[in-house]
């Protein structure tokens, strides 16, 4: 099985590095180097190094998947697809093609702005950046995968990124979906107290107030977990270290990317093919 992948996985890697797509990648992270690292005009601080590649790796990683997804969707691959065991390989193979080339873009622009640039970077720092830019890589090049038309199946990928919509808005908005939660109870204990059902209506006052004091409060930080790596991955870095608590957010990226691979995986092994031409 591992063979297989590698070799499907080299195929699209070397589909989509001599493809134009692949020539504009190769044009953009030269452009992306020249704008944010000129070596004439700064000399980058170490955060600004880790957070800017960093970005510039997950900007990269989406375009660079969806690119090998839409060539491993179209016909001609067919007669590799019916042959494999399992659709799970071919998907397996999208994705290591896809992070090895956004990889290698990534790191090649890394190696020219610490030459030519020369960030101060510790050892210790130089250690924590291969887990850091691959967890977040995985889990985008995942993400990029169900925005894909080889994954998706039906509307999920609606379903997936609606979901990350109503938690991000979920988050930011906390304490106006806690006040808006707060209003029927209230209404509800205002219905009960008229009608002289006060053992029903104080604790569904109690409820509203609570929910319009402490609610969003709350929501807020059951919210807030769901995106606490990514947090915790940024204020490390401009930090300089990662304390033992934050040293498990690329192991918690990791988690999310495998949760999101295997319902990539299950889609694309219940949908019915509909390849382009």
């Amino acid at each position: 099985m591992t063979q297989r992948i590698f070799t499907l996985s080299g195929y699209l890697f070397r589909s989509l590095l001599f493809s134009l797509a692949g020539l504009l990648y190769i044009l953009v992270a030269l452009a992306f180097y020249k704008v944010f690292f000129d070596p004439p005009k700064r000399t980058p601080d170490t955060d600004y190094y880790i957070l800017v590649i960093g970005i510039f790796g997950m900007a990269l990683t989406f375009l660079t998947t969806l690119s090998v997804a839409a060539r491993a969707n179209k016909a001609i691959h067919l007669p590799l697809l019916v042959r494999l065991p399992s659709r799970v390989e071919y998907l397996a193979a999208v994705l290591l093609a896809a992070l090895v080339f956004a990889g290698l873009l990534q790191l090649f622009i890394a190696f020219l702005a610490l030459v030519f640039g020369a960030p101060a970077l510790s050892l210790r720092q130089a250690l924590e950046i291969p887990p850091l830019w691959l967890s977040v890589n995985v889990l985008i090049a995942v993400l990029a995968l169900h925005a894909s038309d080889l994954v998706t199946a039906g509307w999920s990928r609606v379903y997936v990124y609606g979901l990350l919509a109503i938690l991000l808005y979920g988050q930011e908005g906390a304490d106006v979906i806690g006040r808006w939660l707060a209003a029927p109870l209230r209404r509800l204990a205002s219905l009960f107290a008229t009608r002289g059902w006060i053992g029903l209506s104080t604790p569904f006052s109690r409820a509203g107030e609570w929910t319009s004091s402490r609610g969003g409060e709350i929501l807020e930080q059951l919210l807030g977990f769901v995106f606490w790596p990514f947090e915790a991955v940024t204020n490390a870095t401009i930090q300089g270290f990662f304390s033992r608590t934050q040293a498990l957010a690329p192991a918690i990226l990791l988690l999310y990317a495998t949760i999101l691979f295997l319902l990539a995986a299950d889609f694309l092994a219940t949908k019915d093919l509909f390849l382009t031409e």
